[in-house]
């Protein structure tokens, strides 16, 4: 088999394992530890800190205009630790992946995998990457452009950030660091959670397509296509225990999402219809808002996706010769069939799920947040 025709999950997730890296949380390189402590210590945990401090009697006006990236942050540093809390499993998972990699045999199910899950999730890394680096430059440029010796957000620092033009520039370099490797941190985030769904998605369309192709070649015994039914079976088994490492990992950490969302979304509206002071200001968050929506939509949409081609199995194993094998076959198929009908969904906080219907209910809610800060409007 041509190595370069294989299905291989892994190298879907060579990005993402890079963005951990970088953080200094994976890998095997000189002061990685140290690397990491610093980034947790000086970033993750106190960029959010002196970012709320900042805040403190501060006009209103300039509280709202920082309020939605405060916000963000705080979401993003909680999200970090559930997900570098989940790490095992989520290598657990990938080795799953990896078995059913094996699985896909025949050039059909590697065409469709290379065609499809394979080329959309990594449209969905770069997509991901591309709001990173636009939310980067626009925010940067935005504090850049804007008027005197202010800081790219609200933030308390235990000196005067304005007494010299080299204090200030440290300062702002704190503060453009900072939100670089927070949303650097974003990324390993959201870009986990519908790529995941894409590729589990995809394996489990491959085994639709191998079990409603038993029994149709004459060719191979009853025995043989027995088999092959118990290997149908052992896959769904993995694919389930892959769901179940997913509902763990993603339990706490897409709640998170969804409150972030939804709030932030609402924030930025706001921001961008009252209280942008320029073009950059009003770029940098039309640029947010996007990537709010980038980083709820694809989740919810590859969630639900997931869910349909779950509910395809019973379809696919009725369109198997069955009428044509043995009890052995049948007794196995039945079995197979029962396991079937189980509902396949992953819950936020076991609450919420992650599919469309959700991301509607986070529309909403963001609306009805926008609703409400209007009718305070002076």
């Amino acid at each position: 088999m041509d190595s370069r025709r294989q299905v291989r999950s892994e190298n879907l997730y060579k990005t993402y394992w890079l963005y951990w890296r970088l953080l200094g949380v994976e890998g095997d390189y000189p002061f990685r530890r140290l690397v990491d402590f610093t980034i947790t210590s000086f970033i993750t945990i106190l960029f959010p800190v002196h970012l709320i401090l900042g805040m403190y009697k501060k006009p209103k006006i300039q509280v709202f205009r920082s309020l939605h990236f405060t916000s963000e942050c705080i979401f993003c540093t909680y999200k970090f630790f559930c997900f570098r809390w989940k790490l095992k499993e989520i290598k657990a998972i990938e080795g799953l992946l990896q078995d059913l990699d094996n699985r896909a045999e025949s050039e059909e199910e590697r065409n469709y995998f290379d065609q499809n899950p394979s080329r959309v999730a990594r449209m969905l890394s770069k997509s991901y990457l591309v709001a990173a680096i636009s939310a980067i430059i626009t925010a940067t440029v935005a504090g850049l452009f804007s008027s005197g010796r202010n800081l790219m957000y609200l933030g308390w620092f235990p000196y005067d950030f304005q007494a010299t033009a080299p204090i200030y520039w440290i300062s702002f370099s704190y503060q453009a660091l900072g939100s670089s490797l927070l949303i650097l941190e974003n990324l390993a985030n959201d870009s986990y959670p519908p790529i995941t769904f894409c590729v589990v998605s995809g394996h489990v369309r491959l085994l639709l397509m191998r079990l409603s192709r038993i029994g149709h070649d004459i060719r191979i015994t009853r025995s043989e296509n027995t088999r092959k039914l118990i290997e149908g079976i052992q896959d769904h088994r993995k694919l389930m225990e892959i769901i179940r490492q997913l509902r763990s990992t993603l339990h706490l950490s897409q709640l998170g999402q969804f409150l972030s969302s939804g709030i932030n979304i609402s924030i930025t509206l706001i921001n961008i219809l009252f209280f942008a002071e320029n073009n950059f200001a009003m770029l940098y968050y039309a640029v947010f808002f996007a990537a709010m929506l980038i980083e709820l939509f694809p989740s919810c949409y590859y969630g639900t996706l997931m869910t349909m081609e779950f509910d395809k199995l019973p379809y696919a194993i009725f369109s198997s010769n069955w009428l044509k094998m043995d009890k052995r076959y049948n007794r196995s198929l039945i079995i197979l069939m029962q396991l079937t009908l189980v509902p396949v969904n992953i819950k936020a906080g076991g609450i919420v799920g992650i599919d469309m219907s959700a991301f509607f209910a986070t529309v909403r809610m963001a609306y009805s947040f926008y609703t409400l800060a209007l009718s305070f409007r002076v």
